[in-house]
């Protein structure tokens, strides 16, 4: 396996239980994942595709506190799915708080446990509280560390920020003349097979309409500039970055995950179109060839993303590479930089220092944490989280809603399960993970009902599991912590 591999599989999911379900969770470990299950089934939003099969599941086993079967899934969008105030999904209401830790109680809670040699030798960490935005702990919580996929929400907060939660990506197909028709990449690596023939569909009516019966395809790239590939190489957790591709370039069924990816995602595509446009009665001279599109050229038919607020939870749900790496770039060209990984970097970090995130230290090598060269801090995470969790920032709740449910799902479903990380259904948490390098940074509620935001990092570590089982501990302690 490469160093790289164990990032691309993280995982996730987006539902959240509310704060009267955490405090019965608290109270017994056996009835609070039931509940937890039950609460999570019922917690909003599920527009996401890929949350089908855990609702599902979900729906198969949960039931409310008194017994009785839980509802089933929401069928019609809710009209907050964009943003859903933070104090409904997370903690308590906002006239009762919970009780705020005491900082020495919590730091003789949390300072051994990082001092586990299971962590490595390089160890950080910091607790916020999201109410006040006040660090309860910090142990090295401004030293720069390797984010591995944490970073992706940075990218989430930096895209959010500048373009809203309803922004969606474009994929347009235009006239450049009376027989040439180009298919121009907006940026958008979700693409589907599905979505390209209704795109045929339009485009074929569109150049019927115009009497136009045959017509050369050409495809445009010129949204993107810089290298193509990532400068960890051709890689299954990332396809090449390009504004054109179909399903993030994978050659198989996969929509999530490691996948053998296409070396011309872009070319691909626009074979691909070709085809679908010949099936409607268009005849296409020659072969798909990469030709810029003609500032004049006349918009045939456009297929659109799911909003931003969407991709974002994918991103956090499936720890998403190629969603990261395009949504680093729609921020890049927002801010009117080029859509490379230098431009993103810049975009990126403009973003984050509006919303007043303390940049020290920070650098943004890439959007998906694949890069070793990036660099953020605990108490950056942990301040990232607190954010979005702040009623001045609602743009930012996709976040929020992305992170994976302890116990239950993505990255944590496999973890929390028992022992002195019991923090099964409490916790809410992006994991992020390298050869050696090992992070996690969410959100709790404590048993006093108080709603933090945490992050420890860790480099060096020799054993995953060692490493992966001495943060659980540390982000369980704080879920129990009633100090």
């Amino acid at each position: 396996m490469s160093p790289t591999q164990v990032c691309g599989r993280e995982r996730g999911w987006s539902g959240v239980p509310d704060a009267r379900t955490w405090q019965v969770v608290a109270g017994s470990a056996a009835v609070g994942l039931t509940i937890s299950f039950a609460a999570v089934a019922v917690a909003g939003p599920w527009e996401s595709g890929q949350r089908t099969a855990e609702r599902a599941a979900a729906a198969s086993r949960a039931h409310l506190a008194d017994g009785r079967p839980a509802p089933g899934p929401r069928t019609t969008p809710p009209v907050e799915a964009a943003a859903p105030p933070a104090a409904r999904v997370l903690t308590a209401p906002a006239t009762d708080p919970g009780t705020l830790p005491a900082q020495q109680a919590l730091a003789a809670r949390l300072a051994p446990l990082l001092r586990d040699p299971a962590l490595g030798p390089l160890r950080t960490g910091a607790v916020i509280d999201a109410a006040t935005g006040r660090l309860l702990y910090g142990s090295g919580a401004a030293t720069p560390s390797v984010p591995a996929s944490t970073i992706k929400i940075a990218t989430a907060a930096a895209a959010l920020s500048v373009l809203g939660p309803d922004h969606r990506i474009s994929t347009a197909v235009l006239a450049a003349g009376p027989h040439s028709t180009v298919l121009v990449g907006g940026g958008d690596p979700t693409l589907t097979a599905a979505a390209l023939r209704t795109l045929a569909d339009d485009t074929a009516r569109a150049l019927a309409a115009r009497g136009t019966t045959a017509t050369s395809l050409g495809y445009d790239l010129s949204l993107y500039s810089g290298p193509v590939l990532h400068p960890i190489g051709r890689n299954e957790n990332i396809a090449p970055v390009t504004p054109l591709m179909l399903n993030e370039g994978r050659l198989g069924k996969s929509d999530r995950g490691p996948a053998d990816r296409s070396t011309d995602p872009a070319g691909d595509t626009a074979t691909a179109f070709a085809k679908l446009l010949k099936a409607r009665g268009i005849k296409v001279t020659g072969t798909p060839a990469r030709t810029p599109a003609a500032a004049s050229g006349t918009r045939l038919a456009a297929a659109r993303s799911a909003p931003l607020s969407a991709l974002v939870e994918r991103m956090l749900t499936n720890s998403d590479n190629d969603i990261a790496e395009a949504l680093a770039r729609q921020t890049a060209i927002a801010a009117h930089l080029p859509a490379s990984f230098d431009g993103a970097q810049q975009a990126v970090t403009a973003a984050l220092a509006r919303l007043g995130l303390p940049s020290g230290g920070a650098k943004f090598t890439d959007g998906s944490g694949l890069n070793r060269a990036d660099a953020l801090s605990a108490e950056q995470l942990a301040r990232l989280l607190a954010l979005a969790a702040s009623p001045q920032h609602p743009q930012l709740r996709p976040i929020l809603t992305g992170l994976p449910v302890a116990g239950f799902s993505g990255t944590l479903s496999d973890r929390f399960r028992g022992g002195p990380a019991s923090g099964a259904g409490l916790i809410r948490a992006k994991t992020g993970t390298l050869t050696g390098v090992h992070a996690i940074t969410g959100t709790v509620v404590t048993a006093g009902g108080r709603l933090l935001t945490f992050a420890f990092l860790t480099q060096g570590a020799t054993s995953a599991t060692a490493a992966q089982t001495a943060l659980d501990r540390l982000a369980s302690a704080l879920a129990a912590c009633g100090c």
